[in-house]
């Protein structure tokens, strides 16, 4: 008799194989008594990692894709495969710290009206990161991950990044970082997977927008405490890791906020870029650091001849 899974994994790789191995591990190292499936979805990686999954975690549900299908689209492919209870979608450059999967279970299993559960994300050196967030408003983009960002008004970004809230506290907040957001099956089928219009960055903030308007609570959990090591997937590509992160941030704004709000942000940010631009040009043309110069010229001019329409728009 097969048991009832409770616990589902989904994990989107690409190209992090080393990083990869060591997340598995982690989970085979914290899980207890839990019963739990693990289903990776290798989004085209060339590093082996498919590979490698195959021939030292025979367990893990494999799912090979021959394209870079994106997070959205790769955690909808997961979340097909998974027959647990509950959901945890998790970011390969992670470690799980004990305990961190029973805490999230059994705080979704004791708080039946919360939808979505976020875990602490510490930094390699143990520091908290920024991991729970209100949804941002207009003025929000306009400042934050933006060049004006530290001419913002603190009120502004204390807000977004829900600093009101101390590490150490378990509170809810609007949205919270999906390296490792757990769920419940039932919201996948209700509320839906998450939007693939996006590619990478905004999905977990739409998801959990979704999610929050459907009636359910979201909660961020330090109990839970998982470390992250930010961005490996998506370092390796600089200048397409701009374009993704602003052209989600226009999707979000023009489906939540309208066209008008939209366009006069993607004016702006691309304003922005033609501005950094010229002044990293200037600085080249002086000799500072003239070999990065020119790597951010190239990088500012590939983000201004996408034009960063938002997909699907």
């Amino acid at each position: 008799m097969r048991l009832e899974i409770r616990l589902s994994i989904v994990i989107v790789s690409w190209n992090v194989r080393e990083l990869l191995r060591d997340c598995l591990r982690s989970i085979e190292q914290t899980q207890g008594d839990l019963t739990v499936e693990v289903i990776v979805v290798d989004s085209a990686s060339a590093d082996g990692s498919a590979a490698m999954v195959a021939a030292e975690f025979p367990q893990v549900t494999l799912v090979i894709s021959d394209e870079n299908v994106g997070f959205p689209r790769g955690n909808n492919m997961g979340i097909a495969k998974a027959h647990g209870r509950y959901i945890l979608l998790l970011n390969p450059d992670t470690i799980l710290h004990e305990n961190a999967l029973v805490h999230m279970v059994d705080y979704l299993e004791k708080h039946l009206d919360v939808g979505v559960v976020g875990a602490q994300l510490l930094n390699e050196d143990g520091s908290v990161q920024s991991s729970r967030r209100r949804f941002p408003t207009l003025t929000t983009a306009f400042f934050e991950s933006t060049w004006l960002q530290s001419r913002a008004p603190q009120r502004i970004l204390n807000r977004y990044y829900a600093l009101d809230i101390a590490d150490d506290q378990t509170a809810d907040v609007d949205w919270v970082m999906g390296a490792c957001l757990m769920t419940r099956q039932e919201i996948a089928h209700t509320v839906g997977g998450m939007d693939e219009g996006y590619f990478m960055y905004s999905e977990e903030l739409d998801w959990c927008r979704r999610i929050k308007m459907a009636g359910w609570r979201v909660v961020y959990l330090p109990a839970a405490q998982v470390t992250h090591y930010q961005g490996k997937s998506s370092e390796q590509v600089v200048a397409q890791r701009h374009i993704y992160f602003n052209q989600a941030k226009l999707r979000y704004f023009r489906k939540y906020h309208g066209r008008a709000p939209a366009l006069i942000l993607r004016l702006f940010l691309l304003l922005n870029y033609l501005a950094q631009m010229a002044l990293e040009a200037g600085k080249g043309v002086v000799g500072h650091k003239r070999p990065l110069r020119w790597q951010r010229v190239q990088a500012y001019w590939l983000v201004l001849r996408s034009g960063l329409r938002p997909a699907g728009y």
